[in-house]
């Protein structure tokens, strides 16, 4: 089925003040029928969709500017909302998303992103025309009547709130007068910072300098357009011929300059001068209220704003509210929402901060993740793949080990259960092999410290775990695991957790596995495939030289050891022995010269028709025990075979692929 046209946009005529429903364009997708590395062409079949591959057509200036023109047509008229035709098929139980633009006022900020967007939400955009003059009270007044509206029909679902610069003020004080309503706030480069910024100069040279000599003020241009090149085509790098490239860049820069020339002629000096008071106005009625501002808000911060200190201001915010966090771009400017790079899709996902109702549901309210989000999520994982070369081998049903997948079972629910290499980094190996040779996405047990906003302020970058959310991590709770289990996913747990994964000197390949059978019963319940891993390389690879024990003798470490075991990120607290030690700390590692990284899957362990047998206690736990023994054995069998592998060390891989082609696979030792 091929996918249906895009409509033009909706004229300005067509809208109105109350919302317009218009159709939606549902694109058909068709299965995936490509057959992975191993599988022959006889045995193809459709197979289940683990990424989101729809696609979505391009958007470029071009389609701003021409869809612009149409809506920025004098007509009289007040604000108004429109749905933007593009936004398609949205999912059943999707929450509301209201699009506050900031001075230009067209409401097409977000044009790039209504596609994807359109699945997740129910969009509607405002739309403030040029010659309009309603003050910021009254457009807060019409944001508000329109959030009381949805919350009286839809009281359990959030309002989503976008907005930027004006808008992001005209968001913030619709939270602050409506408390008792569900919002998340998305603020890209928020304008409260009015009274610091360039603005306020800019407003008052504006007052001097006549119509229409106001569009060759320097700062005024940098405001309404950002950075030209960041608004050129994302695609162009994807471009395989260099002639292509140069195209598509000259093409791009046109546009933008066509971008810059429309906003100032768009926007005449009495309009601007009007939207820059306004924004001035918003800025002090905001500031005013911020203490009592307790809503999620999501703040995008460009580090190249030419005329708001927004990186600045996002910090102080974020120190001034207590549920914020922040996402800074570094590369990009004030305009961040008509860049290239920029997918707002992802980014909320990637922070948390999608949800259908009152509370996050981490299982339900997942989405797959698209292609680019899956290449994105792993990049801080791609160096095992390339300097350790990770080999993996299955056990058939029959116990005969190979290398590779085959031994996996293609259908869950299942629970990998294995010994968690040092600081993590067989995660990216795993997820990535099981999506590419199995089409399995697993969905990991991971601890609470990667979702705790506290957490994330101790991180040198605050979307560090990103990835690990568009992935399907979830936080550690025997509720997560229930629903994961019961949606027949592969779930991959690590009894061991932080124990294992944070050890101390001379501790590696020690299994830290509480006594209780934690996660059997709950398997046999669900009829669940246990599998057990073992997986060794670590000591090829990094060697801990300062362990906790050394750290916490250093002075002000125990401080900063506070702060990061809070109470509400501890887990097994109540537990004895070493497993109950799960300190999070960062060790001192010192690199070796890499070596190479195995996993081994032991023979798959059926609960299928044993949930009667394993609620008894004393079975449940032998089982739990075979398990352990299974990964223990699993070590022990790579710990020997690998002195037996050639290509161990990473000079006799490189010779390998040098002489056989840099894609070959490099062999391993005989099972």
């Amino acid at each position: 089925m091929e996918c249906l046209p895009v409509p033009p946009a909706m004229p300005c005529a067509a809208l109105n003040r109350s919302r317009v429903r218009l159709p939606r364009v549902v694109r058909g997708i068709e299965p995936v029928t490509a057959p992975f590395e191993g599988r022959s062409k006889l045995e193809m079949k459709p197979i289940r969709k683990v990424l989101d591959d729809s696609v979505i057509e391009p958007v470029r200036v071009a389609d701003f500017i021409e869809r612009s023109k149409e809506i920025v047509r004098p007509d009289g008229g007040p604000a108004r909302w429109f749905s933007p035709l593009e936004a398609g098929s949205r999912t059943a139980g999707s929450p509301l998303l209201l699009y506050l633009p900031g001075i230009d006022g067209t409401g097409l900020g977000l044009i790039q992103h209504h596609q994807r967007l359109g699945k997740m939400f129910d969009i509607w955009c405002l739309h403030i025309p040029v010659a309009d003059r309603m003050p910021f009270e009254g457009l807060v007044e019409y944001v508000e009547k329109t959030a009381k509206t949805e919350n009286s029909h839809f009281p359990n679902k959030p309002i989503y709130l976008v907005g930027e610069s004006l808008g992001a003020c005209i968001a913030l004080a619709v939270a602050t007068r409506n408390p008792n309503i569900d919002f998340i706030l998305i603020l890209a480069n928020p304008g409260t910072s009015f009274n610091n910024s360039q603005m306020e100069s800019l407003l008052s040279i504006l007052d001097v300098v006549p119509e229409p000599f106001h569009a060759a003020i320097p700062n005024l241009l940098k405001f309404l357009t950002g950075s030209p090149y960041m608004m050129t085509s994302g695609y162009i790098e994807n471009q395989p011929f260099i002639p292509e490239v140069v195209k598509e860049l000259s093409e791009s820069l046109a546009d933008a300059l066509n971008y810059f020339s429309f906003l100032v002629n768009t926007l005449p000096k009495e309009s601007l001068l009007w939207r820059l008071k306004m924004l001035k106005s918003a800025s002090f009625f905001v500031n005013s209220r911020l203490h009592a501002i307790e809503t999620q808000i999501l703040i995008l911060a460009s580090g190249r704003d030419q005329l708001l200190p927004s990186r600045v201001e996002a910090e102080r915010l974020c120190k001034a509210l207590p549920n914020v966090r922040v996402r800074h771009f570094t590369d990009n400017s004030h305009t961040i929402l008509l860049e290239r790079g920029i997918d707002l899709v992802t980014i909320i996902k990637g922070a948390g901060y999608y949800r259908c109702s009152g509370n996050i549901d981490y299982v339900k309210d997942y989405r797959r993740p698209t292609p680019p989000e899956f290449q994105k999520a792993l990049q801080n994982y791609r160096w095992v793949d390339d300097l350790a070369d990770p080999v993996m081998f299955s056990t058939l049903e029959n116990g005969k080990m190979v290398r590779g997948l085959e031994g996996i079972p293609c259908e869950g629910p299942a629970v990998l259960v294995g010994y968690h290499m040092l600081m993590g980094f067989d995660l990216g190996s795993l997820v990535s092999r099981f999506l590419t040779e199995k089409n399995i996405l697993l969905r990991g047990i991971a601890h609470p410290f990667m979702f705790n906003r506290a957490s994330e302020l101790l991180m040198p970058d605050s979307s560090s775990f990103d990835g690990m959310r568009l992935m399907g991590a979830v936080p550690a709770s025997s509720i997560n695991f229930y629903k994961l289990l019961s949606r027949k996913e592969f779930v991959l747990l690590f009894p061991g957790g932080a124990r294992e994964a944070l050890h101390r000197k001379g501790e590696h390949y020690k299994l830290f596995w509480p006594e209780q059978s934690e996660f059997v019963r709950m398997a046999a319940k669900f009829g669940a495939t246990i599998i057990p891993f073992g997986a060794v390389g670590e000591d090829d690879i990094l060697e801990v030289i300062l362990d906790y024990n050394d750290l916490i003798n250093i002075p002000y470490m125990d401080v900063l050891h506070k702060r990061i075991n809070m109470d509400d990120v501890r887990m097994r607290a109540d537990y004895t022995g070493q497993v109950a030690h799960q300190e999070l700390y960062l060790p001192g590692l010192l690199p070796k010269f890499p070596g190479r990284v195995y996993f081994l899957f032991g023979k798959p362990i059926e609960t299928r028709g044993r949930e009667a047998e394993l609620r008894d206690r004393k079975k449940a736990y032998q089982l739990y025990m075979h398990a352990k023994s299974e990964v223990k054995n699993c070590i022990s069998y790579l710990l020997e075979k690998r002195e037996k592998d050639p290509y161990r060390n990473l000079l006799p891989r490189l010779l390998y692929k040098a002489t056989h082609g840099f894609t070959s696979v490099v062999p391993t030792f005989e099972l």
